[in-house]
C-alpha cells in the first residue's frame, strides 16, 4: 500500500496560512492593501491585545459585491489578474488571492460591505475556514472586516507570539509605513482604545511623515524630485548633521508597495558618502516610480523583497537624486565679511584718543551680536613719566604711535589658569586661559606688540617615572609609547581607556555614577527599535539610562551615565536600541553589549589631542590594574617590543 496522501483541505489551508500570516501585523497588512486597492481613501485599523484578540479595518472603498463575498474567501480567488501573463505588470498591492483565504483559516473573520449600486449590505461570518452566516445587514459604503482570536484553533502558533506590547508595536510599524507609502488615503489607527496615529490624507507626503515621524525627525529633512531614464525618485532623505546611528529610519517604496531591497540601501550611503561621518546612516523616506514590468514583486508571500530585471538604472536613479538633494538643500551658511563706517574722532584735552576701524565678521541666518561700545581712556588713567602730549602739537599718526607705546610700558595682568577637577575619567579638553570680561564704558585692553612678547617655554619631561615605566611620547596621536627596562611598551590609547571604562560601569551599582539631563531629550525611534527599548528599561537602567515610554515611537531620556556626560544621549539611545533590536540574548549578555556601547563613545578616540598628563594619568591606571589586557571588543590594548629584537632590527646584534 502506498504511503503517499492527499492532505485534507483544513489541514493544507493551515500550512498555506503559515506563510502568509506570521502574526497579527502580517493580517493588518493584508487587509489594509486590500482597501486601498479598493480605492478607499479612508481606513480606520483598530487592534486589541496587539491584534490577537481583535482586528477590525474599515474603510470607505468600493465595497464587494454580494456575489463575490464567498469566493473572496476561497485559495487563489482575486480580481487582481486572470493569466499568468499578467504577472509581468502587476499594478496592484495584492494579487495572489491568498490572504482572505489564510487568515479565515486561522481565526474568526466576520465582513460587512456594501457598494455604491447596493441598497442593503452583506454580512458573512466564516471560522477556521468553514462559512457560519452570509445575511444582509445595513452599513456605509465600503467595508469592514473584523478578525478575532487570531491562531485559536492552531496553539503551536500561539505560543510563538510575543507580548501584546510588542505586537502592537509590530502592527503600528505596520501601519506607518502603509500611510507614508499612499499620503493620499487617511490612515487611522486605534490601539487598545486610543487613537495613536492620524494622517491627513491630503496627499502631501510631508504631512503624513510629520504624522508619522514627528516634528523634529521632519525637520531635518531635504525634499527629493528626480527623473532619471525613466526612474522617478521622490520623498524626503535627512541632512547630514540628522544621520543616525543606525539604518532603521531607511524606508523604500517601488510603486507605492514597501519593500526591502540592499541595492538601494546602498546606492543611497553612497550618495552621502564624504558629507557624514563614518558610521553614521542617513534616514529618508523614498518613492521610486518604474516600470512595473521591470520589477517582480512576486518574491515572496509576504511580497517584501522585490527584484529588478536590471538594478543599475534603479541605484543610478536613486544615487543621483540624492546628490541633486544635497546639492540643491544641504548649503552651509555663507561667510561675509563687511567693513563697517569708521567712528567719528573724539578728542578732548589733553586725552590722545586711539581710533580704530572695526571689521564685523557676519554670517547670513545668524542674528548679529552687540557690540561693546569703545570709550576713549585718558592718558591720565595709565601712569605716565613724560610730560602731557598736546594734541595741537602732533599729528594723528603720532598721537595713535604715543598712545600705543605708553600701553606697552603698563605690564599685562596677570592671567590664573583654574585648578583642574580630579575626574575620574580622563578628561581630554585642555585648559585654556580665562578671557578678561570688558563691561560696558570701561577701556579695553590693547594686546602687546609682538616684539615685545616674552613667552616662556612650555616645559616638558619625559623623566616622568610610572613605577617601572618612563613614558617616551606618543605616535600618530593614537599610541602612547612606554619604556620599562629592556622593553619599549606600545598601548592602544582607545583600547585600553574602553577597557578601563568599561570595568569601572561593571563595578557601579544601579543609579550610581548618572548625570542627570537639565533637559530631558526624546529620541524618536522606529518601532522594531522603540519595542527593543521598552522590552529593556531595567537594562538600561542598570547601566544608567533612565528612560520613560512617550508613545508612538518615541522616548524620553532623563539621565545617562557620567562617562556620556556632554555627549548626545539621543544618538547614544539611538545606537544602544539598534543593538538590543537584534539580540536574542540573555540580561547579562544584553547588558555587556550596552556597557560596550557606553565605554567605546565615551573613550579617547584615536588622533584626539591629548595632553601629557593624561597620557600619564592612563598609563598609572594601567599600571595598578595589570589584568587588563584587551578591549571589550577583545582587540589587544597593547604590544611589547624588546630591546633586543629592536636591536636586531637595525643590525646591531
Amino acid at each position: 500500500m502506498g504511503r503517499v496522501q492527499v492532505l485534507d483541505k483544513h489541514t493544507a489551508e493551515l500550512i498555506a496560512a503559515g506563510e502568509v500570516v506570521e502574526r497579527p501585523a502580517s493580517v493588518i497588512k493584508e487587509l489594509v492593501e486590500n482597501s486601498i486597492d479598493a480605492g478607499a481613501d479612508a481606513i480606520t485599523v483598530e487592534i486589541k491585545n496587539g491584534g490577537v484578540s481583535m482586528i477590525r479595518i474599515t474603510d470607505n472603498g468600493e465595497g464587494i459585491h454580494r456575489d463575490d463575498v464567498p469566493v473572496a474567501f476561497l485559495r487563489h480567488a482575486t480580481s487582481k489578474i486572470s493569466t499568468g501573463s499578467d504577472l509581468e505588470a502587476i499594478y496592484t498591492l495584492g494579487f495572489r488571492g491568498e490572504a482572505l483565504a489564510s487568515i479565515c483559516a486561522v481565526s474568526r473573520v466576520e465582513v460587512m460591505t456594501r457598494t455604491a449600486e447596493s441598497d442593503i449590505g452583506t454580512r458573512y461570518v466564516i471560522e477556521g475556514g468553514d462559512e457560519v452566516l452570509i445575511d444582509d445587514c445595513g452599513c456605509a459604503k465600503g467595508t469592514v472586516i473584523t478578525v478575532r482570536d487570531l491562531f485559536y484553533n492552531t496553539p503551536a502558533r500561539m505560543k510563538f507570539l510575543k507580548k501584546d506590547v510588542s505586537e502592537a508595536n509590530a502592527a503600528a510599524s505596520v501601519v506607518d509605513k502603509i500611510a507614508l507609502s499612499h499620503p493620499e488615503v487617511s490612515v487611522r489607527f486605534i490601539r487598545d482604545g486610543k487613537q495613536t496615529l492620524m494622517t491627513p490624507g491630503d496627499g502631501d507626503l510631508k504631512s503624513a511623515i510629520y504624522a508619522v515621524f514627528g516634528k523634529e525627525f521632519t525637520e531635518g529633512l531635504m525634499p527629493v524630485d528626480y527623473e532619471y531614464n525613466g526612474i522617478k525618485v521622490s520623498g524626503y532623505v535627512s541632512r547630514p548633521i540628522c544621520a543616525r546611528a543606525n539604518r532603521s529610519m531607511q524606508t523604500f517604496f517601488i510603486n507605492g508597495r514597501c519593500c526591502r531591497n540592499s541595492a538601494m540601501q546602498a546606492a543611497l550611503e553612497e550618495a552621502y558618502r564624504g558629507a557624514i561621518m563614518v558610521g553614521k546612516h542617513p534616514a529618508c523616506v523614498l518613492n521610486v516610480e518604474m516600470n512595473c514590468a521591470a520589477v517582480d514583486v512576486n518574491v515572496h508571500p509576504a511580497k517584501l523583497e522585490v527584484r529588478f530585471t536590471n538594478e543599475r538604472p534603479v541605484t543610478s536613479g536613486i544615487y543621483y537624486a540624492v546628490k541633486s538633494a544635497l546639492a540643491e538643500n544641504d548649503r552651509r551658511p555663507e561667510l561675509k565679511i563687511a567693513e563697517t563706517k569708521p567712528q567719528p574722532k573724539v578728542q578732548q584735552p589733553f586725552a590722545p584718543v586711539l581710533q580704530t576701524e572695526t571689521v564685523q565678521m557676519k554670517i547670513e541666518e545668524t542674528p548679529a551680536v552687540p557690540t561693546v561700545p569703545k570709550t576713549p581712556r585718558p592718558i591720565e588713567d595709565t601712569p605716565i613719566s613724560a610730560a602731557p602730549v598736546k594734541v595741537s602739537d602732533s599729528s594723528d599718526d603720532d598721537v595713535h604711535e604715543r598712545y600705543a607705546s605708553l600701553l606697552r610700558e603698563t605690564p599685562p595682568p596677570e592671567v590664573k589658569k583654574p585648578r583642574r577637577a580630579d575626574y575620574s575619567f580622563i578628561d581630554i579638553e585642555t585648559d585654556e586661559p580665562e578671557k578678561p570680561v570688558v563691561h560696558e564704558h570701561e577701556p579695553i585692553p590693547v594686546q602687546q606688540e609682538p616684539e615685545t612678547c616674552v613667552q616662556e617655554p612650555e616645559v616638558r619631561t619625559n623623566d616622568f617615572e610610572l613605577g617601572n615605566w618612563k613614558i617616551v611620547g606618543e605616535a600618530f596621536g593614537t599610541y602612547l609609547i612606554l619604556e620599562s627596562g629592556d622593553d619599549l611598551i606600545i598601548i592602544d590609547k582607545h583600547a585600553a581607556h574602553e577597557r578601563l571604562i568599561y570595568e569601572q560601569l561593571k563595578a557601579q551599582q544601579t543609579g550610581e555614577n548618572v548625570q542627570y539631563l537639565l533637559e530631558p531629550q526624546t529620541v524618536v525611534l522606529d518601532k522594531k527599535h522603540y519595542d527593543a527599548v521598552l522590552d529593556n528599561l531595567d537594562l538600561l537602567m542598570k547601566a544608567g539610562f533612565e528612560t520613560e515610554d512617550f508613545g508612538s515611537g518615541t522616548v524620553i531620556v532623563r539621565t545617562v551615565p557620567t562617562a556620556l556626560a556632554g555627549s548626545d544621549a539621543a544618538e547614544a539611545v539611538q545606537e544602544i536600541a539598534g543593538r538590543l533590536g537584534g539580540m536574542n540574548e540573555t540580561f547579562i549578555e544584553k547588558l555587556d553589549n550596552v556597557l560596550h556601547t557606553v565605554a567605546c563613545r565615551s573613550a579617547i578616540k584615536a588622533h584626539d589631542r591629548t595632553s601629557y598628563e593624561e597620557l600619564a594619568r592612563l598609563a598609572v591606571r594601567l599600571d595598578a590594574d595589570p589584568s587588563v589586557r584587551y578591549c571589550p571588543h577583545g582587540r589587544p590594548i597593547s604590544i611589547k617590543l624588546t630591546r633586543k629584537e629592536l636591536e636586531k632590527s637595525f643590525g646591531r646584534i
